[in-house]
């Protein structure tokens, strides 16, 4: 029965059984650039007129996104690196649980909308200043965050009524829903059929608005006769489909398979690439392929070394 004792401080199995330095010094960095990475293309979208459009405004608010979320599990997980006790309260797992949850289900309906955007961009582009007003990007942000948080309100609610017991560790560096469950004392049946049923209704609806779009947009793309506008409309959509995929793959992984209890490794490899290395990669792999950003971000380090030389020039 002493095993069985209610408990409101949680065990976390980190991601090393033993304070790691190596590991900490990686994954500050990785979480440095991360944020170096995504402020980078908020100031080049808030400082280049050029960028002022409803597609970066959506590239925006995904680097907001990701910065948020990367920053709910990553220095917690680089203070834990560090200890050999790594504990946290049920009351703050759960905090942390929800705005997770919250932010990364944002992201996904961003990824959506973005291509809808690239939809209107290339099938309907006479139209697309009028469809895409900020007017209507703004309100769809807006919806997108508040369906967020009572998506997340959902689970959270029917979470707080699970009781853990002294025997709980739970197998992951940040308290992530299907671990939560996997150590969960209680009936856990109606958080499982939630998470299955909400990820299939809106997980799959969400999936379709995704890369439905994408079937007119190949078949509007193969009718433009420029090379050149051909390469940039399919260098805008694969970056995006990119992205897409790595985010499903990862998070599809974590939360639709069958949890047993020696695939503990499996699911920190996937709790770690979807948590940490996503918001990492994803302005990597947009920055690259885009060649408004690289213009861009050439405009601003010209301006920033010319400035000075003019300065110097107006006081001499």
């Amino acid at each position: 029965m002493e095993n069985n004792t209610i408990v409101f401080m949680l065990n976390l199995a980190g991601l090393s059984d033993i304070p790691s330095l190596p590991l900490f010094l990686v994954f500050l960095l990785v979480y440095l650039f991360t944020l170096i990475e995504n402020l980078l293309i908020l100031i080049l979208i808030f400082t280049d007129f050029h960028l002022q459009t409803p597609m970066y405004f959506f590239l925006g608010t995904l680097a907001c996104l990701d910065m948020c979320y990367s920053s709910v599990t990553t220095p917690r997980m680089l203070f834990d690196l560090l200890k050999e006790k790594r504990t946290i309260s049920v009351q703050a797992c759960i905090t942390q649980m929800f705005f997770f949850i919250f932010f990364c289900v944002s992201e996904v309906y961003v990824l959506a909308l973005m291509s809808y955007d690239r939809y209107i961009a290339i099938c309907r582009p006479l139209h697309y200043m009028q469809i895409m007003s900020w007017k209507v990007c703004v309100q769809l942000v807006s919806s997108v965050l508040v369906f967020g948080v009572i998506y997340t309100l959902v689970h959270t609610i029917v979470l707080s009524k699970l009781t853990f017991c002294s025997s709980s560790v739970l197998q992951s560096f940040f308290c992530d829903l299907p671990q939560l469950l996997q150590i969960s004392c209680s009936d856990t049946f109606i958080n499982i059929l939630l998470v299955f049923i909400l990820g299939i209704l809106f997980g799959l609806g969400i999936l379709a608005v995704t890369f439905y779009p994408y079937i007119t947009i190949i078949i509007t793309v193969l009718k433009i006769p420029s090379k050149d506008m051909k390469l940039k409309a399919f260098s805008t959509c694969s970056s995006h489909l990119t992205v897409v995929f790595l985010f499903y793959s990862s998070s599809c992984f974590n939360y639709f398979r069958s949890k047993e209890k020696d695939q503990f490794n499996n699911d920190k490899v996937a709790s770690v690439f979807y948590a940490i290395l996503n918001p990492f990669l994803n302005p990597l792999i947009y920055s690259l392929r885009n060649r408004e950003l690289k213009m861009s971000l050439k405009r601003i380090i010209a301006s920033s070394i010319w400035f000075p030389v003019c300065c110097a020039g107006i006081f001499m």
